[in-house]
């Protein structure tokens, strides 16, 4: 395999696992919020949601680096 191929593969595994944790991500809007309502409650993230926040930026960073990498690379 070459470099463009593995290059092309991160590209689009990167996006689509990004597009897949950032959909599984929970919104932090209550039920009070859609009537405006504005008893939002700010929450430290913990677990899961935690550990699914930290991967979508680790997702995120290898997403551009590989794009831009394949973008710096001569044809």
């Amino acid at each position: 395999m070459t470099l463009d191929g593995i290059l092309q593969f991160a590209t689009i595994g990167s996006g689509v696992l990004l597009m897949a944790s950032i959909l599984l991500q929970q919104r932090g809007a209550s039920l009070g919020a859609g009537f405006g309502s504005s008893g939002e409650l700010f929450t430290t993230r913990r677990g899961l949601d935690k550990n699914l926040y930290e991967a979508t930026i680790v997702l995120a960073v290898i997403f551009v680096l590989s794009i831009l990498t394949g973008l710096l690379l001569p044809q």
